[in-house]
């Protein structure tokens, strides 16, 4: 792979999709996909890096030990994320295992999207990134759009999607940047704080006005 910025190699508008957690990133990707763009989701590629037979599995599991596997040998994710974002040293330990082989997957799929012929080729390639900023990632994307909502509606939605006790969300709050200094770094803002048919709408227009220059271009 060339050592080379991918943003400056890429045939396609490169965005890094962020924000809070539960602040509704996994629904604008799913509304991006429907409107005909390619979606690198972090959090499924962390996933397929801790199947059993992994080695980030077997790393994990020597780390932690075996009270983060279930019964059947898969990854206990609920098991592990209670323990890391409880210990920030633990956290650490996870992200130094994970990302970088997170990482590797994601630019393996944007050369396979790269090496698409024309016709085929999405116009735009969203990664949707957790902690985009919180690793410095930003550099390597064309821009960078962050979801956010409401803080109530944050804690609301954590919360009732996890089962988590409020100690529980403010814990996984904090673990990430501010959402607000997310806000004032975003390249646009989507924000998800209406109903379904108003964030799609929303959701549209970024992605209409972000690639309009590149069809004047075309």
């Amino acid at each position: 792979m060339p050592d080379r910025p991918l943003k400056t190699a890429l045939p396609f508008l490169h965005v890094g999709l962020t924000g809070g957690i539960a602040t509704g990133k996994s629904t604008v990707s799913d509304i991006l996909t429907r409107l005909g763009a390619a979606v690198i989701d972090a959090d499924i590629l962390a996933r397929e890096v801790v199947r059993p037979g992994q080695d980030a599995y077997r790393e994990v599991v020597g780390v932690f030990g075996k009270g983060v596997v279930t019964p059947g040998g898969a990854l206990d994710r609920k098991a592990l994320g209670r323990h890391v974002f409880s210990d920030e040293g633990a956290r650490r330990q996870l992200e130094a295992i994970l990302h970088p082989r997170i990482r590797a997957r994601a630019e393996e799929r944007l050369r396979e999207l790269a090496d698409l012929p024309l016709a085929a080729r999405p116009a735009l390639v969203v990664e949707v990134i957790p902690l985009l900023y919180e690793s410095g990632l930003e550099a390597r994307f064309d821009e960078v759009w962050v979801v956010a909502c409401p803080d109530e509606d944050q804690r609301a939605r954590l919360s009732g999607r996890d089962g988590l006790s409020g100690d529980e969300v403010r814990a996984r709050i904090a673990a990430q940047a501010p959402l607000a200094d997310k806000v004032v770094r975003a390249d646009r803002l989507i924000m998800n704080d209406g109903s379904r048919q108003e964030l799609e709408a929303r959701v549209r227009v970024v992605a209409e006005e972000a690639l309009a220059p590149r069809r004047q271009v075309n």
